[in-house]
């Protein structure tokens, strides 16, 4: 007797139907992984912006803070000046309003003169590119260098200091 080989439609079908299950139940929790890691890289991204506009003001003091957060990219072969002070990973520094942003989320620093002859305050904000797909919450800094986070509204990020005061700060 002829005894044949391989496997019925019947379990493969049972087959994917258990892979199809794992996928339901795995995918969700893979986007919420992903999410979270882009609002680490956030967070993470609002210091580096802090670090990068205490170095500008030291750098260029007759400037301040810088005015947009571009001016602390760079370019290749970089040579610091007040348009491209090469503090910032460039991928960073052009992750703006209007881009692709960086890791799931878009960037703002803005230079506050405040009437004076240079940029005495900054704040630096970060919003993601689709409030509750690729982030949860907005974060801001300002001249004092903490971490203020706020629910995502889906807006641009906060460029202005009552603004970013109003978040409540990060732990």
């Amino acid at each position: 007797m002829l005894k044949n080989k391989g496997f019925s439609l019947i379990e493969v079908l049972i087959v994917v139907a258990i892979i199809l299950i794992i996928a339901a139940i795995a995918i969700p929790n893979l986007a919420r992984a992903r999410m979270s890691a882009n609002e680490s890289s956030a967070a993470s991204a609002i210091r580096s912006i802090t670090d990068a506009e205490i170095s500008y003001y030291s750098m260029f003091p007759d400037i301040g803070y810088a005015a947009v957060i571009t001016d602390m990219g760079h370019t290749v072969p970089c040579t610091p000046a007040p348009t491209h002070a090469c503090l910032l990973d460039n991928n960073l520094a052009t992750a703006i309003p209007g881009s692709n942003g960086h890791s799931g989320y878009v960037f703002l620093a803005t230079g506050i003169s405040g009437g004076g002859p240079i940029n005495a305050d900054y704040v630096a904000g970060g919003a993601p590119l689709n409030a509750s797909t690729t982030g949860t919450r907005d974060f801001c800094a300002v001249t004092d260098a903490v971490l203020r986070f706020q629910p995502a509204v889906g807006a641009a990020p906060a460029n202005a200091l009552a603004t970013c005061l109003t978040f409540p700060v990060a732990n």
